[in-house]
């Protein structure tokens, strides 16, 4: 007989796990499984902060998938997904190449979302990949180093704007606000000169978390020198800057050489190209993570909308998530591919939530208590390497894992 081909389409929290769990349930004469991602190595997403802000270096972020995969039993393929073809079991590589698969796994991950505002693309960094974390470390680098060295200072180039104060632009800030004395220090500019502004749209910083913590995070951050503009939306990014608003009439220039969008991400922008019904690149899957009136195809990460019965809004795409449904959908493959019909749901397990502020500030929720400062901190480091180890066990801890924990 031959044997079923499992396809899976991207490497991150949700894609990785699927093809790390698949190798251990499935023998090498029951499937063959394919995996395709853009880049040769996964990086950790929820520590591309870090990297950005130059308190990690953006090599520890990341490491080779051959190092995680069982090369018997899964194929790995880098190559860049181009387009779906599901009516007829096609995967289309740039090239022109394609890949006919049995079962498919999209796991494409997430896009900035700049939700239209003009400007924005040409003009604003994105905290997205490891790469462009390097791009934001260096820029910000070169604009210290360069103050100093102008014959007529430009104060702008010492300003720096973060949009968005979810989760992404908190821990931006945090690490901002830890690395820029060191900056200060390295290149003779006076701290006073620098300028670090969170403009939010909405009306409170991380919306949807508990109050008594935002209120924790704001108040250390802004000791820490960070400006606050909430209720504030980014109408438009210039050269040199921000334009703001709080209505259509109260509009303000921020000159900024320096302007961070991490205000929304979407699902990949192939689930359009491909013709799924979608909202913003994400698609409302069934309970067994397929798509609806699809049977072959599973949906898990940043490209899986899923609804949270208590609140009815969907659950936002966290690494969290992205890493059960991977598990989910590695052992509903599985059943799939030894003839078994009834498929495991997928039910949402929340361990709890951290945001970190810095190297040893964080605030979060864990088994309904709230916890904040250094016990947090040391939450968001076990956290962090509970990740690494669920992939590659003990030795991608040894090797990537945070031990600074004191």
């Amino acid at each position: 007989m031959r044997k079923p081909k499992i396809v899976i389409l991207g490497a991150g929290y949700g894609g990785l796990m699927t093809a790390t769990r698949l190798q251990k349930q499935l023998g090498v004469n029951e499937a063959d499984i394919i995996l395709i991602n853009k880049n040769d190595y996964h990086y950790e997403t929820t520590w591309l902060h870090e990297a950005s802000a130059g308190t990690l270096h953006h090599d520890r972020v990341r490491y080779d998938i051959r190092d995680v995969i069982d090369s018997q039993k899964v194929h790995f393929v880098q190559a860049t997904v181009e387009e779906i073809k599901v009516e007829e079991n096609r995967v289309i590589l740039e090239g022109n190449e394609e890949v006919v698969y049995d079962y498919l796994v999209i796991a494409l991950g997430a896009e900035s979302e700049t939700f239209g505002i003009k400007g924005l693309k040409e003009h604003a960094f994105s905290i997205s990949n490891v790469n462009a974390a390097r791009q934001i470390r260096e820029h910000i680098e070169y604009q210290f180093a360069t103050y100093n060295v102008e014959a007529e200072k430009k104060d702008e180039r010492l300003s720096i704007v973060v949009g968005g104060a979810g989760f992404t632009g908190i821990e931006f800030l945090g690490e901002l606000a830890n690395r820029i004395p060191e900056l200060c220090r390295e290149y003779d500019v006076d701290f006073h000169k620098v300028k670090l502004i969170c403009v939010e749209a909405a009306p409170t910083v991380l919306p949807g978390f508990d109050p008594e913590l935002v209120n924790y995070a704001v108040s250390y951050l802004e000791k820490k020198g960070v400006e606050f503009r909430i209720g504030t939306a980014i109408k438009e990014a210039v050269p040199g800057g921000i334009i703001v608003g709080k209505g259509e009439d109260e509009v303000e220039e921020i000159k900024a050489e320096t302007i961070v969008w991490a205000a929304g991400v979407r699902g990949s922008s192939i689930i359009e190209k491909s013709g799924f019904d979608a909202m913003r690149g994400r698609v409302k899957v069934e309970l067994d993570l397929r798509v609806p009136s699809i049977d072959n195809v599973f949906i898990v990460g940043d490209c899986a909308l899923i609804i949270n019965e208590e609140i009815n809004r969907p659950y936002p795409p966290t690494a969290q998530i992205a890493m059960q449904q991977g598990e989910v959908c590695a052992r509903n493959l599985a059943a799939l591919v030894r003839g078994k019909n009834e498929l495991e749901t997928f039910s949402f397990d929340n361990k709890g939530t951290v945001c970190s502020l810095g190297e040893d500030e964080a605030i979060g929720t864990a088994f309904g208590k709230k916890v904040v400062g250094a016990k947090a901190s040391l939450l968001k480091k076990v956290i962090d390497n509970r990740s690494l180890y669920m992939i590659g066990g003990p030795s991608l801890v040894m090797k990537k894992g945070k031990f600074n924990i004191f």
